[in-house]
């Protein structure tokens, strides 16, 4: 015996179970030093700080 689906998945119930496969969008905080748009839990590109400690210089 061969194994081979015994009836076609109608285009319906394969999609349901493709729900899930979208994509997030990033999440997006605002740097407390600066106030710029930052990625949570990272240093912030534009002053360098994070939990209000200077960690690089920034990226002019």
């Amino acid at each position: 015996m061969a194994a081979v689906p015994k009836r076609r998945i109608s285009r319906t119930r394969r999609d349901k179970r493709r729900t899930h496969w979208k994509l997030k969008a990033t999440a997006v905080s605002t740097c407390a030093n600066c106030g710029q748009p930052a990625r949570p839990h990272r240093i912030c590109k534009s002053c360098g700080h994070y939990r209000g400690r200077a960690y690089i210089e920034p990226a002019d």
